[in-house]
């Protein structure tokens, strides 16, 4: 029987995993925004992405990432069963590392399994936003099952369970700067080195671009529906609802519009003009910088992070659109992989360690801004070595799995427009 604080704490949770689930179809919403109407097909995917992430991660996933782990390498895949447990009771009871012993929250096996499966959803839909009308829709979603049994579960076993190897040396990443939105890119990037592998045999010199016809009515429904389910994203990965959850509202949200404003502006002063696609973009950078750290951080804080989102954007934007060998006409790279990171380093920079403490990390030193020293010195070394590591398992771990992928099917890229061959 779950007491009054745990009973809160659950229905909390649930409402923000709804929100979360929202923005796996909003992404599909975004593709539309910026691609044109001929894109409908981004629906049809993250409508599917929804539905393979509840079924894998049920069968065997979850367990995968978020059972005790095994040599804090992997979850026990045979925790607690299948599906949740088959046809036991178990999924009503608390999840074991929602006890006193661990996190202490008194979450439900059925909520955090629901919580999770829709971050693993929605990273897949970022994931997905690189291969448009280039991969065979049958190969992405033979690649979403592994998806979601190995390249996603591994990064959030290591890091977001408190046996994962990643956790105990220290490493923390509040709500996915780096099991999210770096590991997304990785994996896009897993993708995009086997779609120019085959692009070369055809014989292209420079990857075909996906052009973009911005429809305003999409991209402000998307927008909005991922801006308000950020709010289950980031207040969610308290795990509870306290005063931290409050607080962490207010810093995603201070983040947003901070980086929006920098982001027009610096677009501005590089170009003299901007439009809506920078209003997007920015709110988007704002949200992805302090994703790792929103539970960390001060409201100053997370303006200052919003703020130094613009020129990151506009002039990462820049670099990565020079790049002949992938097209990614979202920002997935410019956004989720150099935002998502960076977040992650600035952990060691803008924690206080009383905001930590709220959110349930007591461990995290102050960063180097508010005094941590060589305490903080370390806790930068830690993220950055969690980084690398995780980056290159995930895009090993991907183009793998795409390369094998190609092997069965005769590639995974299908017939399009031959713009870019040279």
């Amino acid at each position: 029987m779950l007491d009054t604080g745990s009973l809160i704490n659950n229905l909390w949770v649930l409402g923000a995993a709804l929100l979360v689930f929202l923005m796996t179809i909003a992404v599909g919403f975004l593709e539309v925004g910026e691609l044109g109407d001929s894109f409908s097909r981004s629906l049809f995917k993250t409508i599917l992405i929804t539905g393979t992430a509840l079924f894998v991660m049920a069968f065997v996933g979850f367990n995968i990432a978020f059972a005790p782990a095994i040599g804090g390498f992997i979850g026990n895949p045979f925790y607690n069963g299948i599906f949740l447990g088959g046809f036991s009771g178990s999924v009503n009871s608390v999840w074991w590392s929602m006890t006193s012993s661990y996190f202490n929250t008194g979450l439900t096996t059925s909520t955090y399994f629901f919580f999770e499966t829709a971050f693993a959803a929605v990273t897949l839909a970022l994931v997905s936003v690189v291969v448009l009308k280039k991969m065979k829709m049958r190969a992405f979603m033979l690649y979403s099952v592994v998806y979601f049994i190995i390249i996603w579960t591994l990064p959030a076993a290591w890091i977001w369970n408190p046996t994962g190897w990643l956790y105990k040396i220290g490493m923390r990443d509040f709500a996915g700067g780096l099991v999210v939105h770096g590991a997304a890119a990785a994996a896009g990037l897993g993708i995009l080195y086997q779609i120019w592998r085959e692009e070369r045999k055809k014989g292209y010199k420079k990857s075909p671009q996906v052009s973009i016809k911005l429809n305003q009515g999409w991209l402000t429904l998307s927008i909005l529906l991922l801006w308000l389910g950020w709010f289950g994203f980031n207040p969610g990965s308290v795990l509870a609802f306290n005063e931290s959850t409050m607080t962490v509202v207010i810093t995603t949200f201070l983040a947003a519009a901070s980086g929006m404003l920098s982001t027009l502006f610096f677009r501005y002063i590089d170009s003299g003009n901007t439009d809506i696609i920078y209003d997007i973009d920015g709110i988007l950078m704002g949200l992805i910088i302090i994703t790792p750290l929103a539970g960390f951080v001060s409201p100053a804080s997370a303006v200052i992070l919003g703020l130094i989102g613009g020129p990151l954007f506009v002039y990462g934007s820049k670099w990565f659109s020079k790049q002949k060998w992938f097209s990614d006409p979202i920002g997935l790279l410019p956004g989720h992989l150099l935002g998502g990171l960076f977040g992650v380093a600035m952990i060691a920079f803008f924690t206080q360690h009383a905001f930590a403490v709220a959110s349930g990390n007591p461990t995290l030193p102050n960063g180097l801004l508010f005094g941590g020293g060589y305490a903080a010195i370390t806790q930068f070394g830690i993220e950055i070595f969690g980084v690398v590591v995780v980056m290159v398992t995930v895009f090993l771990l991907s183009f793998i799995t795409a390369a094998i992928i190609a092997w069965l099917m005769n590639g995974i890229t299908g017939n399009y427009k031959t713009s870019g061959r040279r």
